[in-house]
């Protein structure tokens, strides 16, 4: 492709379907021109350098021509160069994804029929070569061991244990005694099922809801599983996994966070090994092509490689995955707003998108939850879900028992330390002196959510969005929790200059802090975006747990998912207001969900659990609802006010948001926009207004927000809409204008 080197970036939703290591990316490679008329005159001294390479190589890539040329920003010089019909430059298609490749070592086939001979060369390397005598003996001690001997004993096996010993290999296979091939190899583990299905004893609340379930998936009706915290769910998803396997289909297993997929995969490889196999974005590309790939090969004409995935479990990327014959698709946690994919495009609800691929499929779809999503819980009352209630713990395990903080009276009466409550302080000693463990949730990652000058008030705040920055001790930073910027703790106010700078707040690491200063000798564990950025993190956190080496795991909201150890004895909320007070319709819903699920973490077996929130509101009904464990209330509650208001599920949203650098072309546009779809929607319109946050990214916000009522034709209306946007964008002024559009937000 002759031309100057552009750059065009697309928003293309059709990027997320294949892992990035099996895309195909492009490479720009540079020639001579045919028709270079070798006039060396016209070119500078850097052109003339690549020139001159160009003459004895036929080709180079963008990276060679700046280290050859010595310039670090070269295209404007292979600009110049194409101008001068002095190059061309073309795109190559590079695939990306390189199999692993191990080396295997046989016994050659002269010694292999020769037992007298290897045993002289035996005795021979034994006098003179002590060191390829040892590798030697290794490989004949592995090599009896191996299951396909015609492949041999990997170099990895062979080598383990031994010293510096390459070299000696090398030797051995010059001298022909071994014969070295190199073949493929999985990147991925090994698994061996370890536990029959039939194994598993239901009790009988879980078998009445697994004929319930069964009796729905008869009628191919999708089927809402509200099952409480602790009541046997995963035992019920691995009856029917099982029973799609016996038909040869596929089984789709969706969680909404990485942190879940430790303790599940565990499980599910118990009982069917490695069949199953995980797809989430903190494995890496090869990984993920691999995984992509075993999926893929599953339904192939020659039949399954014995190698293909049946089970996928994945967070919500494991939707794009090549499903060829799917059986079922389990949602579980189906409440979770993580299922909901917000940037890049496409914007989709992970849980809608499985209803929709199960159809596709004519799967059958079940969604599990302590504490369903208003709309689905809507849906299963309405008859377009299948409902099946699970109201007993496994093992006849008490709900907890929850009590209530009143941290605004203990803060008046100075009893708090740090913040912590006495009473909570009092059920920790005990639960550790007990040998339990405990789980302290804070829904905020940092050390402290703001700094704060004593003298002048100046609080710092970051320099591309409307945020303060966050106070992270350990890295010694500020950090803006949208952007990333980060700057040094100062030493002294900015601003007027004062050494006294206050901490404002709490987040996850000062709770880890002060817990060890409290109690020096106990064992903390922080699980929160922080600590879990690494592939293996949320393993090594959740293991540690299990295994009794962490007495206490703080953390956000990962810790409240679905997570399940048997020793913790007491959960701790250390402050329940934060959630109750964000400003959103969802707000009420969420707290419920939140403090339910965390609270579902607690209860040992024989012995009831408790849990302690603290609040500076101990009378607020979304905590009443949480202490008596009363869903229903909190469902009916909600749905009269969604109704009342017309929010969903008695309506569709559409946000749409603008973003400008300036805020007053920004406010300009947002107000065009606004008459133009009150042309269309005249009462359904709400905005437009800043969000919380204005700013993001050096980009102003407003936001415009669609009520589209239930029965109305979705499509249709979305096909309006697109339709006045398109027409917008199309005004010279509101070119600079940025749109994101967003159904169904949450």
């Amino acid at each position: 492709m002759a031309g100057s080197l552009l750059s065009v970036h697309h928003g293309r939703g059709d990027e997320c379907l294949l892992p990035p290591a099996l895309k195909l990316s492009s490479e720009s490679r540079i020639v001579l021109h045919p028709e270079f008329d070798k006039d060396y005159s016209k070119l500078n001294e850097r052109e003339y350098r690549i020139i001159s390479v160009l003459e004895q190589r036929s080709e180079i890539s963008i990276g060679e021509a700046s280290q050859i040329a010595g310039q670090l920003k070269v295209i404007p010089l292979i600009n110049s160069l194409i101008e001068k019909n002095a190059v061309q430059v073309f795109e190559e298609m590079v695939k990306r994804y390189i199999p692993k490749t191990e080396k295997y070592y046989r016994l050659s086939a002269t010694y292999q029929k020769d037992e007298q001979a290897l045993n002289a060369i035996l005795d021979y390397l034994e006098k003179r070569a002590p060191r390829q005598s040892e590798v030697m003996h290794a490989f004949l001690h592995h090599y009896t061991e191996v299951n396909e001997p015609e492949k041999g004993v990997s170099k990895s096996v062979l080598l383990n244990g031994l010293q510096q010993a390459d070299a000696a290999l090398r030797s051995l296979v010059d001298k022909g005694l071994l014969d070295e091939a190199e073949f493929k190899v999985s990147r991925l583990e090994v698994f061996e099922a370890r536990q029959a299905v039939s194994d598993i004893q239901l009790t009988v609340p879980q078998q009445e809801a697994l004929a319930g379930i069964h009796h729905f998936f008869s009628n191919q009706t999708p089927v809402l599983l509200h099952g409480i915290t602790s009541s046997g769910k995963t035992e019920i998803y691995i009856r029917l996994i099982d029973e799609v396997l016996k038909t040869g289909k596929q089984v789709l297993y969706l969680l909404p966070e990485i942190a879940l997929t430790t303790q599940i995969i565990n499980r599910l490889r118990k009982y069917f090994g490695d069949v199953v196999g995980v797809y989430h974005s903190r494995y890496g590309e090869a990984e993920r092509a691999e995984v992509w790939n075993r999926v893929a090969s599953w339904c192939e004409p020659k039949g399954p490689d014995p190698v293909s995935h049946q089970v996928i479990l994945g967070a919500r990327s494991a939707l794009l995955l090549p499903f060829s014959k799917l059986g079922l698709v389990i949602v579980d946690e189906e409440h979770d707003s993580s299922y909901k994919q917000y940037e890049p495009n496409p914007r989709y609800h992970a849980r809608d998108a499985a209803i929709y691929l199960a159809r596709r499929h004519q799967a059958n779809i079940l969604l599990g939850s302590a504490t369903p999503a208003l709309e689905s819980y809507f849906n299963a009352k309405h008859g377009k879900y299948g409902l099946v209630k699970l109201n007993k713990r496994f093992g006849d395990l008490l709900l907890p028992e929850i009590q209530v903080a009143n941290i605004r009276e203990a803060t008046r009466l100075k009893q708090m330390k740090s913040h912590f409550s006495p009473s909570l302080l009092k059920a920790l000693e005990q639960a550790l002196e007990n040998k339990e463990q405990v789980i302290l949730f804070q829904n905020r990652r940092g050390f402290s959510l703001r700094m704060e000058c004593t003298a002048c008030q100046f609080i710092p705040e970051c320099r591309h969005c409307d945020v303060t920055l966050i106070y992270h001790k350990r890295e010694k930073h500020l950090r803006c929790h949208y952007c990333g910027y980060s700057e040094p703790v100062p030493p002294r106010c900015p601003k007027c200059g004062n050494p006294d700078m206050n901490l404002i707040g709490f987040g996850t690491e000062k709770v880890e802090e002060e817990l060890a200063l409290l109690y020096p000798e106990i064992r903390i564990a922080r699980m929160d975006l922080d600590t879990t950025r690494s592939k293996h993190a949320h393993h090594r956190i959740i293991t540690d747990f299990e295994e009794r080496r962490v007495d206490v795991l703080t953390g956000t909201q990962m810790v409240t998912k679905g997570l399940d150890f048997d020793n913790v004895s007491l959960v701790g909320i250390l402050n329940a207001d934060n959630m109750i007070s964000f400003p959103d319709f969802r707000s009420f819903e969420r707290s419920y969900q939140m403090m339910a699920q965390v609270s579902g973490r607690a209860g040992r077996k024989f012995k009831q659990g408790k849990v302690i929130i603290q609040s500076r509101n101990p009378k607020h009904p979304v905590i009443g609802l949480v202490i008596e464990n009363d869903y229903e209330g909190m469902y009916e509650l909600q749905i009269a006010d969604r109704r009342k208001f017309n929010y969903p599920p008695y309506s569709r949203l559409v946000k749409i948001s603008l973003k400008h650098k300036e805020p007053e072309p920004l406010n300009q546009a947002a107000a065009e926009l606004v008459r133009m779809l009150r042309k269309e929607f005249p009462k359904q319109i709400l905005g437009p207004e800043y969000p919380m946050i204005p700013r993001i990214r050096n980009h102003y916000i407003k936001e415009i927000l669609i009520k589209l009522r239930r029965d109305a034709n979705l499509a249709a209306s979305k096909e309006k809409i697109k339709t006045l946007l398109s027409e917008f964008l199309k005004t010279t002024t509101h070119k600079q204008v940025r749109l994101v559009v967003d159904v169904d937000p949450v």
